[in-house]
C-alpha cells in the first residue's frame, strides 16, 4: 500500500481474483445477451421450508430449491442451455449442469468460487442442498478447497493465456458442460433486503439471478392477498436461444416454484 497525500488517494494492490471478473466481462462482450425480469410467488415454498426446519431440524436451502426448479425447467426446454461447437453446430445436453457460487478465501482475499452441480435436473432438493452445504464447509478454511487453489494459480496466468483457454473451452461442448456448466445461478437476494433484481454478467447460455423477496398484494383467484414475491432475472445468449424456448422455460420455472416442486409437506 502506498499513500501520497499530495494526490489525495492511496494505492492498493489489485486483488488477483478480480481478474476473473475482468475475464467474465471479456466473454460477455462477445455475446448478444437478452434480459428478462419477472416475479414468482414463493409463499408456499418458503412456508414448507420453514415448517420442515422447525419440525425436523432439516436445513433445506432455498437456493438449493431454486436450483432444483431451474434445472428441471431447463431440462424441459433443453435448447435454453445449448452451446455451439467449433463447427457452429448446437450441442443440446442430456443433463443440466448448474454453476452456482459459494464464498471462499483465496490468498487472504474473500471471494467466490464456482460449484458445479452436475445433473441437477435428476437430483432432489435435499441432495442439492447437501452439495451446497458441503462445498461451503470445504471452502470455509483459510485457503478454501481444491477449487480455490486451482483458481489461485489460474488467475496468475497472463490475460492473453487465460483468454486463449476460454476460446478453446467455449468450442468444446463436453468440457464446457463439465468444467463450467451451461446454466449459471446467482443468488443476490441476501444483499437486497427486500425486493430487487440483479442483472448478471451472462457468460453462460442461460443465467438466472435470484433477487430479493418482497411482501406485496397479489391476486389469488378473486382475492387480493399479501404474498412473498421473488424477483428473478434471466439472461440468455440470444445467438443461441430464441424467444420461444425462453418463454417455455420461464413458464415451466414459475409453475415449478409456485407449486413448491420437490418439497414435501410434513
Amino acid at each position: 500500500m502506498a499513500a501520497d497525500s499530495r494526490k489525495g488517494y492511496t494505492l492498493e494492490r489489485f486483488p488477483s481474483v478480480r481478474r476473473l471478473t475482468v475475464d467474465a466481462g471479456w466473454i460477455v462482450s462477445r455475446r448478444h445477451n437478452v434480459h428478462g425480469l419477472f416475479e414468482i410467488d414463493v409463499t408456499g415454498a418458503r412456508r414448507i421450508i420453514k415448517e420442515r426446519r422447525a419440525a425436523t431440524g432439516e436445513q433445506i436451502s432455498f437456493t438449493g430449491f431454486m436450483v432444483h426448479c431451474i434445472a428441471r425447467a431447463a431440462a424441459d426446454a433443453p435448447h435454453i442451455h445449448a452451446c455451439r461447437d467449433w463447427l457452429g453446430r448446437l450441442a443440446v445436453f442430456h443433463d443440466v449442469n448448474v454453476n452456482t457460487m459459494i464464498s471462499a478465501e483465496i490468498d487472504g482475499e474473500l471471494t467466490v468460487v464456482p460449484l458445479i452441480i452436475r445433473a441437477a435436473d435428476k437430483k432432489s432438493v435435499e441432495q442439492i442442498s447437501y452439495e451446497i452445504r458441503a462445498a461451503q464447509e470445504k471452502n470455509s478454511t483459510a485457503r478454501g478447497g481444491p477449487e480455490a487453489e486451482y483458481i489461485s494459480r489460474f488467475v496468475r496466468l497472463p490475460a492473453a493465456v487465460r483468454r486463449l483457454f476460454y476460446r478453446w473451452l467455449y468450442r468444446k461442448p463436453a468440457l464446457l458442460h463439465d468444467m463450467f456448466g451451461t446454466v449459471a445461478v446467482t443468488a443476490v437476494g441476501m444483499f437486497a433486503g427486500g425486493g430487487g433484481w440483479g442483472i448478471p454478467f451472462g457468460n453462460h447460455t442461460l443465467n438466472v439471478a435470484i433477487g430479493g423477496v418482497a411482501r406485496k398484494p397479489a391476486a389469488v383467484g378473486d382475492d387480493i392477498i399479501i404474498r412473498d414475491c421473488l424477483s428473478v432475472t434471466i439472461t440468455i445468449d440470444h445467438d443461441i436461444v430464441d424467444g420461444a424456448p425462453a418463454a417455455r422455460f420461464v413458464s415451466r420455472l414459475r409453475e415449478s416454484v409456485e407449486s413448491a416442486s420437490g418439497l414435501s409437506e410434513i
